[in-house]
């Protein structure tokens, strides 16, 4: 059943995928509250200085750059094929959509949205039934002013992964010592080459993980090492090495994403011990992490076939990958994939895909998306779960999914409509 506008809607977490999606509700007239915990695409700010694989217009939207031309007739667009980094999408694309009359009204920045529930009704209410939809969504938030409550027929979770890490610890689990030492370990993408220079340079550092946060960080540590005299790296996988050429990082033919295909080749590289100064270790499970904190030092236990090593290392990255958390919403009927933490109806689409290459998935279409809860969506990354290919432009897909169900409408595209018109 449509719920039509000016219904309201609340969306949580302000970074690409909640920016376009309150866009597009706008654009549709309704009444829209957009939470954000930290500032607008706080996310992307973290890794600011990381360049993009892919080309601008697969990171942005038509409604965004129209948005953004209505309001300010002398904005420049980026080009379409343009590759500029995390912190160039913010600074020339997400911040000022956020500050145009659309989006700016509706930003509550610096709320966290603690929890989201039904009011009048417990999560084992009316099991799977229609009518839960009567009921609106009660949202509990906390700003520095205390805590406030918000209600609204429809909720997009659009919160992402990004702040809920993997552990290092074979089986998935934390490695022995972990906990304590977890603020001391960078699991993300450092500035090793800027802001962070002073922290690795000189240093021994331990990479963990086989994929491209992985392969962005040896890359910026053999440039700092070429620059930086006794700058050391170590970088572990899980996997075993196989007789392949790509490996850790596999490769595309012919890959359109230039970028990603240039990473993974220097990254391969690395690996077969091209460069001094570079160790690496396959089939390295960490076992445990003991932290010395007046030393500033770790000794790190690996698990090798059926042999113990140890390693001392001043610093770890840990680009392990992430997970969805899911205590957002856990007092709603929301049906989880048991192994990937994603949407169950969405990572059953996903799981029957067969490639490994972001750019060849195929549309999933709108029946995807939809949960056992009525008018409650989970989009971009966290709609994933752990499955790491989720691009923008699949959050874009799912914006005009999501909608074309919420107003009943399958000829509901926005995007190509305004493509179409400002052609």
């Amino acid at each position: 059943m449509a719920v039509d506008a000016p219904a309201r809607i609340a969306i949580l977490g302000a970074g690409p995928i909640g920016l376009e999606a309150a866009l597009y509700a706008r654009f549709l007239g309704y009444e829209v509250m957009l939470f954000e915990r930290g500032r607008v695409a706080e996310h992307l700010r973290r890794f600011a200085h990381v360049r993009w694989f892919s080309p601008f217009r697969l990171n942005s939207s038509p409604l965004g750059i129209s948005a953004l031309r209505a309001q300010d007739p002398s904005w420049e667009c980026p080009g379409e094929e343009d590759i500029l980094t995390a912190g160039g999408l913010v600074e020339r694309y997400f911040e000022p959509l956020s500050e145009t009359d659309l989006l700016a009204e509706c930003l509550h920045l610096q709320t966290e949205v603690l929890a989201v529930g039904r009011a009048g009704l417990l999560k084992g209410n009316l099991i799977g039934q229609a009518a839960r939809a009567e009921w609106p969504f009660r949202l509990l938030t906390r700003n520095d002013q205390g805590e406030h409550e918000f209600e609204a027929e429809i909720v997009l979770d659009t919160t992402g992964t990004f702040r809920h890490a993997n552990h290092c610890g074979t089986g998935g689990i934390p490695a022995s010592g972990e906990l304590p030492a977890a603020s001391s370990i960078e699991y993300r993408l450092p500035d090793i080459l800027g802001a962070e220079r002073g922290r690795y340079a000189g240093k021994h550092t331990l990479v963990l993980g086989s994929g491209y946060s992985a392969a962005t960080n040896m890359v910026a540590l053999r440039a700092l090492a070429r620059e930086a005299s006794g700058t050391r790296v170590t970088w572990a996988v899980r996997r075993e090495a196989p007789d392949a050429e790509d490996f850790p990082l596999r490769r595309f033919p012919q890959d359109p994403l230039v970028e990603r295909d240039q990473l993974a080749q220097t990254a391969n590289g690395l690996a077969k011990g091209e460069e001094e100064g570079i160790r690496f270790l396959a089939g390295a499970n960490v076992k445990a992490i003991a932290y010395d904190r007046a030393a500033d030092r770790f000794e790190v236990r690996f698990l090798t076939d059926t042999t113990d090593s140890k390693l001392e290392v001043d610093r770890i990255i840990a680009n392990v990958g992430f997970r969805p958390d899911d205590r957002l919403f856990s007092e709603l009927q929301v049906h989880l994939c048991y192994a990937t933490g994603g949407p169950y109806n969405l990572a059953a689409a996903l799981l029957g895909e067969s490639s490994a290459d972001c750019l060849a998935q195929p549309p999933l279409g709108p029946e995807v998306l939809r949960n056992p809860e009525p008018n409650f969506y989970v989009l971009g990354s966290k709609s994933y779960g752990r499955n790491p290919h989720f691009l923008v432009s699949i959050g874009l897909q799912q914006i005009r999914d999501v909608f074309a169900i919420i107003g009943d409408r399958s000829d509901l595209d926005l995007y190509a409509t305004m493509k179409a018109g400002t052609a």
